[in-house]
């Protein structure tokens, strides 16, 4: 199939067939399918963070002749940017300093990163099959607020092709009101390779939100999600949360670690409490 594939590829080269959208955007679509497939031969453990990259980045070339704006293209671009920093930051498995460790075996680290600042990774093992828990971060995602006492909305300003979308969210007052109210603004794209989710995101500008009356607008990013099954255990789903927020304003350090690490740990919790209710998934 894939010589096929890039026989298709070829044709839509010549002048007279490089207009034709529906033709492109099969191109495109049959590609993705294609590296898809690849990605689910024999990828070896510890591999996972570089074949996903590695076929983000072949993607993310096809999908330069799709009929985007130019404007979508760059949201596109900067989806692509978020995914490749954290997988980076991911990747590298020196110098990560143990936060927190709970009894049921979820634990937090983190780093400083000298571009970046303080960064956080949350990683736990959720009793939930990938499809499942993919479907309640992704497809319900503004839904998150009924669950999550972190978020008070979030909400989908514009969505673009099927793997990007910028959204709108207002953070929940933290206890005491230690942290005023903030809200983001951010550009989200999701990737499958094989049995590896990746949900990534970053601070962006968007003209049509701007900064909000009473909420100072923090910025979020590179960001990202991984969702893998457990090896062995197909019904359970191993989650790390890569968490770095520039939350602004006059807050000291400390009490900023402090919340985000804490903000981790809760949020397990609560995504476990709405997994264990009936909930719609598909990754």
């Amino acid at each position: 199939m894939l010589p096929a594939t890039f026989k298709l590829c070829a044709a839509i080269s010549y002048r007279h067939l490089r207009n034709m959208t529906g033709l492109r955007r099969q191109a495109a679509v049959a590609i993705s399918q294609e590296l898809s497939k690849l990605a689910c031969r024999g990828a070896g453990p510890g591999s996972w963070v570089h074949q996903v990259r590695r076929r983000s980045s072949l993607l993310g070339s096809r999908l330069e002749e799709a009929p985007f704006s130019e404007m979508e293209m760059s949201y596109i671009r900067q989806g692509e940017e978020a995914l490749q920093k954290s997988l980076s930051i991911l990747g590298d498995q020196d110098g990560w300093k143990t936060e927190t460790v709970v009894d049921n075996g979820d634990r937090v680290l983190s780093k400083v990163l000298p571009d970046v600042g303080k960064v956080f990774r949350l990683e736990v093992v959720v009793d939930q099959p990938l499809d499942t828990v993919y479907g309640e971060l992704v497809d319900n995602m503004e839904q998150m607020a009924d669950w999550n006492p972190s978020v008070k909305e979030i909400k989908i300003l514009q969505k673009i092709g099927k793997d990007t979308v910028i959204t709108h969210e207002k953070a929940a007052a933290t206890p005491g009101n230690i942290v005023g109210p903030r809200d983001f603004v951010s550009v989200r794209c999701s990737r499958r390779r094989g049995s590896t989710c990746v949900l990534a995101g970053m601070a962006t500008k968007y003209g049509a939100m701007p900064e909000q009356e009473g909420f100072i607008r923090a910025e979020n990013g590179p960001t990202c999600m991984i969702l893998r099954p457990l090896p062995g255990s197909p019904s359970q789903t191993r989650l790390t949360w890569l968490l770095s927020i520039d939350l602004k304003g006059w807050l000291p350090k400390s009490i900023i670690n402090q919340v985000l690490s804490q903000t981790q740990v809760d949020f397990a919790n609560h995504l476990r409490q709405r997994l264990a209710q009936p909930a719609a998934g598909g990754c």
